[in-house]
C-alpha cells in the first residue's frame, strides 16, 4: 500500500496526483507541486490517504508553500493576467480570427506561452513582435484545438457535471457513434455532443460497462421471473445495474437488479444439469 493525494493548481480544475512523501498537508493547504518550470503552487484537494494498491511515478510533494512561494505565485498570476489583456488588445488591432484561451508565464526564464484557437491557420508573426515588445519578455503562441479549449476552459457538462476533460481525464481517445448507439442513445448531435461540440468524451470511457452489463443481463424480450412475478424484459437500466420487465400480470413496468432477475435461473441451472424428466414411473 501506498500514500497519495490530489491539488489543484486552478479552482475547479483538473486534479494532480501526487506522493505526499513526509509531508501532511490538509484540504485548502497551499503545497509545492515540482514542475518542469520548477515549483509550482497548488491547492490540496484530497488530504494524503492510502490506497489499496501500490502505484509508483508520482511527483513527490516539495512541501507547504511559504509566503515567499505564494508572493511569487500571486505575481505570476498577475502576469499571466495582464499578458492575456495584453493579447486580446493586439488581436482586435492586428484584426485577426484568433481567440485566446489561455496563458502560461515562466518566470525563471521569462516567457510567456499564450494559447489561442482559430476557425484556420493565422499568420501572427507581426502579432508575436507586438506581445514581445509590449510584455518584454518571449512569447509563444500555440494553436490548440475544440476539445483543448474546453479543457482550458471548464465548464459544466450536459450531466450537470464539471467537464471530464479540465477534472480528471489525462488524454483525449477517439469517440465514435457506434459507441453511442450501443449505449441506447439518441444519434443526434445536440444529445451527445459536448461543449467542445465533438462527441462526449464520456462515451468511450463508460463503452466498456455496456458490453459488461450486456453480457450478463437478460436480453430483450426474454422472459424471467422478479421478486414482483413473472415478466418479459423489455429494457435496460445500465447505470442503475437493472433491467426493466413488463410483468404478466397488468402489464405493469418494474424496475429490478440484474441480481435479482439473473439469480433464480442461474440457481436452477446449477442445480439441474438437464432437463427433469418427473412423468415416468419406477
Amino acid at each position: 500500500m501506498g500514500m497519495m493525494m490530489a491539488v489543484s493548481f486552478t479552482r475547479y480544475g483538473r486534479l494532480y496526483y501526487l506522493d505526499p512523501g513526509e509531508h501532511s498537508p490538509k484540504v485548502g493547504d497551499k503545497v509545492l507541486v515540482p514542475t518542469e518550470a520548477g515549483n509550482e503552487v497548488a491547492e490540496c484537494i484530497w488530504a494524503p490517504q492510502w490506497v489499496s494498491e501500490e502505484v509508483g511515478g508520482l511527483p513527490v510533494c516539495a512541501g507547504i508553500a511559504s509566503d515567499d512561494h505564494l508572493s511569487r505565485d500571486e505575481g505570476n498570476r498577475r502576469r499571466r493576467a495582464e499578458a492575456r489583456s495584453v493579447s486580446k488588445r493586439l488581436i482586435k488591432r492586428h484584426e485577426l480570427p484568433m481567440k485566446v484561451i489561455g496563458v502560461d508565464y515562466v518566470d525563471e526564464e521569462n516567457i510567456y506561452t499564450v494559447y489561442f484557437s482559430a476557425p484556420h491557420r493565422v499568420d501572427f508573426r507581426a502579432l508575436v513582435r507586438d506581445l514581445a515588445r509590449n510584455l518584454r519578455a518571449r512569447v509563444e503562441l500555440r494553436q490548440i484545438g475544440p476539445r483543448d479549449e474546453a479543457r482550458l476552459q471548464g465548464g459544466i457538462g450536459p450531466c450537470g457535471r464539471d467537464l471530464c476533460c479540465a477534472t480528471f481525464l489525462k488524454d483525449f481517445e477517439p469517440v465514435s457513434v457506434r459507441m453511442a448507439k450501443d449505449q441506447d442513445l439518441p444519434v443526434n448531435p445536440l444529445r451527445i455532443a459536448g461543449a467542445c461540440g465533438r462527441l462526449m468524451c464520456c462515451l468511450k470511457y463508460e463503452h466498456p460497462l455496456y458490453g459488461e452489463f450486456r453480457a450478463t443481463a437478460p436480453r430483450t424480450g426474454l422472459a424471467v421471473d422478479t421478486p414482483e412475478g413473472p415478466g418479459v424484459v423489455v429494457g435496460h437500466n445500465v447505470p442503475a445495474d437493472s433491467v426493466i420487465v413488463r410483468l404478466n400480470d397488468g402489464g405493469r413496468r418494474c424496475a429490478c437488479s440484474k441480481a435479482s432477475v439473473c439469480a433464480p435461473r442461474k440457481a436452477y441451472e446449477a442445480e439441474y444439469e438437464g432437463p427433469v424428466d418427473d412423468g415416468g414411473e419406477d
